[in-house]
C-alpha cells in the first residue's frame, strides 16, 4: 500500500500485489510512503517481513524533502509493524533483492549459512 500527498495532506494511495507496480510509482517528481510485504527466508523457513519505504524523488524541492521527514512520523502512527525502514531517493536502491537482503539481516536467524 502507498501513502501519497494530496497537496500537503497525506492520503492513502494505491494497493497492489507486486513490487514492480510500487517501483513504477516512484518517479523523480514525487514523494510517497510504501508499506511493502516481502517473503524472505531460506530453505528451512519462509518469513513474511514488512518494509516501510520513504521515496523522495530527485526533482523534489529541498523544503518538501525536509517536510517528508517530519511527515513520516504521521505515517508511522498508522503503519506500526515493520521490520526495517528505508529512505530512498535513488532508483538503484529500490532493487528488490537489496531490500530483501536488508530485511533478511534484520530478521534474526539465517539458516542459509548451514549450506555454505
Amino acid at each position: 500500500v502507498t501513502f501519497k500527498y494530496n497537496g500537503s495532506t497525506i492520503v492513502p494511495g494505491d494497493q497492489g500485489v507486486d513490487y514492480e507496480t510500487f517501483k513504477r510509482k516512484c518517479t523523480d517528481d514525487v514523494r510517497l510512503f510504501g508499506f511493502v510485504r516481502f517473503t524472505t527466508g531460506d530453505a528451512m523457513s519462509k518469513r513474511v517481513k514488512f518494509a516501510l519505504i520513504t521515496w523522495i524523488g530527485e526533482d523534489v524541492s529541498g523544503l518538501q524533502r525536509a517536510k517528508t521527514g517530519t511527515d513520516k512520523t504521521l505515517v508511522k502512527e498508522v503503519v506500526q509493524n515493520f521490520a526495517k525502514e528505508f529512505v530512498i531517493s535513488d532508483h538503484k536502491e529500490l532493487d528488490e533483492e537489496y531490500i530483501k537482503n536488508e530485511l533478511k539481516k534484520a530478521g534474526g536467524a539465517n539458516y542459509d549459512a548451514q549450506t555454505e
